[in-house]
């Protein structure tokens, strides 16, 4: 019998959580909490930096395109997401499908190659503080920045173009929270063990080059570190680079996890659980690891929190 290739249905169907079917109004409400937690954190920490001018400095820039970037990923996929589990709407267009995953795909790389660019910067406070204002000047920021955004939009473009040209037959229903690609080559009635191939050497290219440059600079930071004489200092030091750290690891953690571990070891299942953990937990936590320890952080919120304080009693009075 001749297969048919179902993408001339024009849409796919996302599961979600099938495997909690009575579950589905509490994880709305979980998702939703997460979503809103994510918007908040992330906006507050975009507004202060640019409300607060201590905060005007090369680290809150690349901290503020991290939240803008957290921001963006998790509407990505949580909208469709709160959707589903609601109004079971499943349904998703073809386009709407490979357009999700690009920028997924595109987002995180570019929150690879921003994640280097922080740890350059704190390489460069802590191991050349006298040259610090000269190398990471205003020019320099944009600069990393914007080709940090530009060429992790242009490298991904090619693999949702790639999937997009196989064929899927028999069912156009993804098991996953999103248009996951490897979720959508399972559905493939063509082979797709080239595919993967390529896109796992191009996966260790492009992350091996990034957890490398972090991984050099940290051994510089904490070389230099250690070099410092008193306690105190090395402390403040330190300080300076632990969120990050912090961060890199959550990252590169559940990324690994999720794409680098042989396709004889993965499963859907586990697929949809370390997606899940890297595209909506790490969103959360982020805002939380960089304000909880930040002292500067905190006193921008105090002050910008008091100054409406001030000016609502003001108004009432």
């Amino acid at each position: 019998m001749k297969e048919k290739n179902i993408t001339s249905a024009m849409e796919f169907i996302i599961l979600g959580f099938p495997e909690f079917p009575d579950l589905q109004i509490l994880l709305f409400l979980l998702f939703l909490l997460i979503y809103l937690i994510v918007l908040m954190g992330n906006l507050t920490i975009i507004a202060l930096t640019c409300l607060d001018p201590r905060l005007h400095t090369p680290m809150y820039f690349f901290l503020c395109n991290l939240s803008f970037l957290d921001v963006f990923s998790t509407s990505v996929t949580l909208p469709k997401l709160l959707d589903i589990l609601l109004r079971k709407h499943q349904r998703i267009s073809v386009n709407g499908c490979f357009t999700q995953m690009y920028f997924f795909l595109a987002l995180a790389v570019v929150e690879s190659f921003l994640l280097t660019v922080m740890a350059y910067d704190r390489y460069v406070a802590i191991c050349h503080p006298l040259r610090y204002t000269i190398i990471i000047n205003e020019r320099v920021c944009v600069l990393m920045a914007a080709v940090t955004w530009i060429i992790g939009c242009l490298i991904t473009a090619l693999q949702p173009f790639l999937v997009s040209r196989f064929s899927y037959c028999a069912s156009n229903e993804i098991n996953h929270f999103f248009c996951d690609p490897s979720a959508l080559l399972k559905l493939s009635c063509t082979s797709t063990s080239a595919f993967e191939s390529i896109i796992y050497i191009a996966g260790v290219f492009i992350t091996l080059p990034c957890f490398s440059s972090i991984l050099a600079s940290y051994v510089y930071i904490i070389s230099t570190i250690l070099r410092i004489r008193s306690a105190e200092g090395r402390r403040k030091a330190f300080s300076t680079c632990s969120s990050h750290l912090t961060v890199v690891l959550l990252f590169y953690g559940t990324r690994m996890c999720l794409y680098m571990r042989p396709a004889s070891m993965q499963s859907l299942d586990q697929n949809k659980f370390f997606a899940m953990l890297y595209n909506i937990l790490i969103p959360l936590f982020n805002p939380l690891i960089y304000s909880l320890n930040n002292k500067v952080v905190k006193a921008a919120l105090r002050k910008v929190l008091t100054r409406n304080l001030f000016k609502n009693q003001s108004y009432n009075s």
